[in-house]
């Protein structure tokens, strides 16, 4: 043991207090920088609409509970990531509820799986009519926003339910469904699907055979966003070469981050500005931390929004969480009232309002609007709906 004499100590003390000190503050100032942070989200979000493209809530609701949701409490839900408590506290304004079943179901009637889906947003939606308004379209939305509803949009996650049809597809967009990613993780007979293990039933790497190209062109007439995330890189470009319309990744991530063919490669993102289109970015951990040793944080998720924004654009990216579809979520960003944390971290990596406010609603909404207006100048050219029929030649 070491002795030390009255002034060694004091000479001792002086350094260690300063260190302290300085400690406290640095400490103090990262958290009022944290704090204010956050609060400048908060109030971002206050004044501008934070949509979200992709939520699988609806899943649960008709098949787990098999649509019986009369008494329930959707203030407060004990399991998933979405309640109306949540919504309020994450500051959303719109929400795009998912119509989803299994594609690998095939005995399966999906047709009639989506339509049980559909009625199920719809009696939701009228059981809080103070707090959801369906919306479809850009106008209804921002109706809704101005009366403080979240309103209620709602897209089709897999090709295979329209079974192939022209005349379904346009009875599921009179019934409100306002997108329709081409496929799940499985191929339909027209679109090759990203994570499908058998080969499609066409030639692989063609992407779209022809009867997949006139239904692009229908969801175009329609006003009918063309989803292509899930659907294989070659599909992606394929959509590109066919579409009129800008295009909508529901909830895709950044192939460059994380190498999976289900994420958005650098060169589709470098082709967006033909037709214009946005990423709306997916939670899901695999999706964004590739490495198994790695926990997935809201961190993760930040640098996709970054990576796609600075090879497409701030203009180019959006938010599709996935919530209630994905079984782990990252850490920080736990369920739907954690996107204002999201942005507090992108204030801190000095995003401008602007850009923010595109991330939030914005990007979306540009991208839903220009579908509607190349579905108005396809109507004043009088193009019929299509009569084209899977297996029939072009």
């Amino acid at each position: 043991m070491v002795y030390w004499s009255g002034l060694a100590a004091v000479s001792l003390a002086l350094p260690l207090a300063m260190a302290a000190q300085a400690e406290q503050t640095y400490f103090s100032q990262n958290f009022h920088h944290k704090k204010d942070a956050l609060d400048h989200a908060h109030k971002l979000l206050r004044h501008n609409p934070l949509v979200d493209t992709h939520n699988d809530l609806p899943m649960h609701l008709a098949f787990v509970y098999d649509g019986k949701i009369n008494d329930m409490n959707f203030t407060h839900f004990d399991w998933g990531h979405t309640d109306i408590t949540r919504l309020h506290q994450g500051r959303v304004a719109g929400q795009f509820w998912s119509i989803y079943y299994d594609c690998e179901e095939t005995e399966t009637n999906q047709l009639l799986k989506a339509m049980e889906s559909i009625d199920v947003v719809k009696r939701m939606v009228n059981l809080y009519p103070e707090t959801f308004q369906i919306a479809t379209n850009t106008k209804e939305f921002h109706h809704a926003w101005r009366h403080g509803k979240i309103a209620s949009a709602m897209g089709i996650e897999g090709g295979q339910m329209i079974d192939s049809s022209m005349a379904a597809l346009r009875q599921f967009y009179k019934l409100g469904v306002r997108y329709m990613t081409l496929t799940h993780n499985c191929h339909t007979p027209w679109a090759e699907s990203c994570c499908d293990a058998n080969p499609p039933p066409f030639e692989k790497g063609l992407g779209l055979t022809d009867f997949g190209k006139e239904i692009v062109l229908e969801m175009n007439r329609l006003g009918m966003m063309v989803d292509i995330s899930h659907v294989a890189h070659a599909t992606m470009h394929a959509v590109l070469n066919t579409t009129r319309a800008p295009v909508l990744f529901s909830h895709s991530s950044s192939n460059a981050l994380c190498n999976i063919e289900r994420n958005v490669p650098d060169s589709v993102l470098e082709r967006l500005d033909e037709t214009d289109g946005v990423v709306q970015i997916n939670f899901y951990n695999p999706f964004v931390q590739c490495d198994p040793n790695k926990e997935a944080t809201l961190f993760d998720v930040a640098d996709h929004i970054e990576h796609i924004a600075s090879v497409a654009g701030y203009h180019r990216v959006g938010l599709g969480a996935d919530y209630n579809g994905i079984e782990v979520t990252p850490s920080g960003l736990e369920d739907v009232s954690k996107y204002p944390d999201l942005f507090a971290e992108l204030i801190r990596r000095g995003w401008s309002d602007e850009h923010l406010i595109g991330l939030a609603g914005g990007n979306l909404l540009r991208v839903w609007k220009k579908v509607e207006l190349v579905s108005e100048k396809i109507a004043k050219e009088k193009q019929l709906p299509s009569e084209a029929r899977l297996g029939e030649p072009k």
